[in-house]
């Protein structure tokens, strides 16, 4: 006769904590974005959403070797747009160029100095 083991109660709230951790993370991976619109650009990345203004952004740059599209901003920080991989190759290449236009489009002034 074979002897089943039974979960204590610590061991069923723990594995409900991990699969929670899990769904939660998988969530966060799939709701990662870059959303435009015509006051700024919101990214959303794994942990944090942050709010930018077209202004706040100085260059958009898909570095050699980075996996995701990179911000730098005026106060000087820098900011990794998930939304935009690498590992999607041709896509993400258009997609880092048509942000880049659109910051382009959205900070020129009458006079480039």
């Amino acid at each position: 006769m074979l002897a089943m083991s039974v979960l204590s109660a610590g061991d069923r709230i723990g594995f409900a904590l991990v699969g929670g951790l899990i769904v939660w993370f998988l969530w966060r991976q799939a709701s990662v974005v870059a959303r435009v619109s015509d006051e700024g650009l919101t990214v959303r990345n794994l942990v944090f959403t942050r709010r930018l203004e077209w202004a706040e952004i100085v260059s958009v740059r898909f570095g050699s070797g980075r996996p995701w599209v990179q911000l730098d901003l005026s106060d000087g920080d820098t900011l990794a747009v998930m939304g935009i991989q690498r590992a999607d190759g041709a896509f993400a290449d258009a997609e880092a160029r048509r942000l880049a236009t659109l910051v382009a489009r959205h900070t020129a002034t009458a006079r480039d100095d």
